[in-house]
């Protein structure tokens, strides 16, 4: 993996190559963003860099053979740690990612390193409501694996996706390690909800935020990936909302049929929120709550898209928007109920209940709340 082959985030890559060349390289590192930005694939290509024998031009060679098996994920001085889990596990049994390293290989390659945490759990078959964790159990591989000798590597590397999925034990076990390194070590977490990390992790750690792709790098994917008419290019980058995931969807129609389910439930709620119809929210709030997790959060991006581009509509913006077809009919006349008092309270809304499913909130509870929440906000401006 190297920087050449992660999409846009040029100022990063290049931050990057200027840490490592100038010998400034933090033993702890936080890379912060969603999946669809490359947030993975980016610390891997700086690993690469960082361990390439022949790096030039301000890259790695990718030929050598660290090149090669950090780019497989199989070098003998990186170690990887990511949640896991799978269904019908025991009582006490013990569940690692070495067992699910093949695995993870799999869909690193497959991927190109841009998976959401959802897609691997689904690799792992965990259905709807299981979850991938770290376990105290992990952490005490981790310090096992550190401990060994170098095999040549100009830094032993621990990577760890997703820290926010270890138990309380497990990040304590980890700040430990942490506030004492070994020489030469270098700990890598990719978190996609940093606040979910121990106060003392983030203290330790230097942060670097994987940004958003600019619409201006996803349209140039878009056509990059065979879309040929340039406002749809343009569309698409924008929808995709600085993700090169959701861009796959849109581009290949995966998320049509998803996307109008997510576009019933948006107008159902505000259907019944303008017309003070309380107990039938209720109802509504039941049906949201039958989604999967991945399909929920889905659906809350798509209601905060929806409510601002119905609040450019009341803004008479409506020529700079991207609607068309029911979308664009249905918010033209939802459009005067959302305004500038209700707006930045309406995204919040929508902000809190998607905290709230990430940290496991009881799916009925958070959109009965949300959903009464909302209809007190929704009112002709």
């Amino acid at each position: 993996m190297r920087f050449a082959d992660i999409i846009g985030q040029e100022e990063l890559k290049a931050h990057l190559v200027r840490s490592v060349d100038r010998g400034r390289v933090s033993h702890a590192q936080l890379f912060t963003g969603q999946a669809g930005a490359g947030a993975l694939a980016l610390a891997v290509a700086y690993v690469q860099y960082l361990n390439c024998r022949h790096r030039t031009g301000g890259d790695s060679c990718g030929e050598c053979p660290d090149c090669r098996q950090i780019a497989a994920l199989a070098h003998p001085d990186l170690h990887l740690v990511f949640p896991v889990n799978k269904q019908g596990k025991k009582s006490g049994e013990a569940v690692r990612s070495d067992d699910f390293l093949p695995l993870f290989r799999e869909q690193f390659a497959a991927s190109g390193g841009y998976f959401s945490p959802q897609q691997w759990y689904d690799r792992l078959d965990l259905g709807r409501t299981l979850k991938g964790m770290i376990a105290a159990r992990e952490a005490d591989e981790i310090i096992r694996k550190l401990s060994f000798k170098s095999f040549g590597a100009s830094y032993k590397t621990m990577l760890v996706w997703l820290p926010e999925t270890m138990n309380e034990e497990a990040a304590n076990k980890i700040l430990k390690i942490l506030e004492e390194p070994w020489e030469r070590t270098l700990f890598l977490l990719i978190s996609e909800q940093p606040d979910r990390l121990l106060p003392t992790i983030l203290s330790r750690t230097q942060e670097v935020a994987v940004p958003r792709l600019t619409p201006e790098v996803l349209e140039a994917e878009a056509r990059r990936r065979g879309v040929s008419d340039p406002v749809q290019a343009r569309n698409m980058a924008r929808l995709a909302g600085g993700s090169v995931l959701e861009l796959a969807h849109l581009v290949s129609g995966e998320t049509d049929a998803q996307r109008k389910e997510h576009f019933d439930l948006f107008c159902g709620l505000m259907r019944l929120s303008y017309n003070d119809k309380h107990l039938e929210l209720v109802g509504w709030a039941e049906e949201a709550a039958q989604l999967s997790r991945e399909q929920q959060r889905g659906f809350l991006r798509d209601a905060a898209r929806l409510l601002r581009e119905s609040y450019m509509l009341h803004a008479g913006l409506g020529r700079i928007g991207y609607l068309w077809g029911a979308e664009l009919a249905f918010c033209s006349k939802f459009a005067p109920f959302v305004g500038s008092e209700n707006i930045e309270p309406l995204i919040d809304e929508i902000e809190s209940a998607a905290a709230q499913l990430s940290q496991n909130g009881n799916p009925t509870i958070v959109f009965t709340h949300f959903a009464l929440s909302v209809s007190k906000m929704i009112k002709h401006l």
